[in-house]
């Protein structure tokens, strides 16, 4: 039994890295995305997502974008929690 909690242990331990990993390569991800939806503003001399001549492109990549931040938020919640419940294991 005490292997099976090291066991246990270990994989939460690896899954919270590799969700630390996901995040921060999401991060890079958004970050590109906000240098290329400046670019497109830029391009077009458009700065108001609610103007009818905003780029197409830009639209496209704020959705993106924003898709990927609520991503990265799920994610960090999750990676919240695991920490928590390993908090609890340890003090318990």
């Amino acid at each position: 039994m005490k292997h099976q909690r090291h066991f246990e242990r270990a994989i939460a331990g690896r899954g919270a890295l590799q969700i630390g990993e996901l995040i921060a390569d999401l991060d890079r991800i958004v970050h590109m995305l906000n240098s290329d939806i400046a670019a497109e503003e830029e391009r077009a001399q458009v700065f108001e997502r609610c103007q009818l001549e905003y780029p197409i492109l830009a639209r496209m990549l704020a959705a993106r974008r924003d898709n990927l931040m609520s991503t990265i938020a799920a994610l960090e919640r999750r990676l919240a929690a695991m920490y928590r419940d390993r908090l609890d294991e340890v003090s318990a």
